[in-house]
């Protein structure tokens, strides 16, 4: 698939799920590629249904570095689960209240989300949003539903190849359009067998909202440009 450039999208007004912010903002943005999968009820981005993707040739997401589990990474397929799938670390600079410092941490957030895809653990992944982000919650969901009973998920690789801070001095939320890349998403029982269809991949531009806290960068509501 081909990458897209924030400089060519179209000036579109978007709500994002932030009324409990009080808030809007005007995004440029469209909807590339491959056509979408099937979104999140609030416009969420991928596997809240629980995982949509595309194929792409956008850079991965990667954090800075990933914990290196013992025995050989083997990614999820018809056969059986993903394993010894690399923790990400959070870079140092994610913990940084700055313009570089919320890229590095959008960044991280994807690479946690796709450790989430790969093997069914969002214990870290969750708690980078606030209660607020309502996607957010879908999307949780989402992973839930795909690993249970014994289910899985193979495929669903999310990249973001770009990320646009609109970094406001001082301003207690701080705002990010980002291009998100997701391939097709494959799903099994624990037999085996098709757990329900596969989602094809998608190529979609978001709008996000985080806030910096004691704890660091969380993020408070996520919505798709359209």
């Amino acid at each position: 698939m081909r990458r897209l450039s924030f400089a060519s999208f179209t000036v579109l007004i978007v709500r994002v799920a932030a009324a409990a912010l009080g808030i809007s903002l005007v995004l440029t943005g469209c909807q590339g590629g491959s056509p979408p999968g099937k979104p999140p009820t609030e416009t969420g981005p991928t596997t809240a249904s629980p995982t949509s993707g595309a194929s792409g040739s956008g850079a991965p997401v990667a954090p800075s570095g990933s914990a290196t589990p013992s025995g050989v990474y083997k990614p999820a397929d018809a056969k059986g689960k993903a394993q010894n799938v690399p923790v990400p670390v959070m870079p140092e600079l994610a913990k940084e209240n700055t313009k570089e410092g919320l890229e590095a941490f959008i960044r991280y957030w994807y690479a946690q989300q796709n450790y989430a895809i790969e093997t069914g653990d969002q214990s870290i992944w969750s708690i980078l949003s606030t209660e607020e982000c309502l996607t957010c919650k879908r999307i949780e969901k989402g992973l839930h539903d795909s690993y249970t009973n014994g289910r899985w998920t193979s495929g669903g690789k999310i990249s973001v190849p770009v990320i646009e801070p609109l970094w406001t001095a001082g301003a207690k939320v701080q705002q990010a359009k980002v291009q998100v890349i997701q391939d097709q998403a494959n799903y099994f029982n624990a037999d085996g067998s098709t757990g329900r269809p596969a989602e094809a991949g998608t190529n979609s531009a978001f709008g996000m909202f985080a806030v910096f806290r004691s704890s660091g960068w969380m993020v408070s509501s996520l919505g798709v440009i359209k």
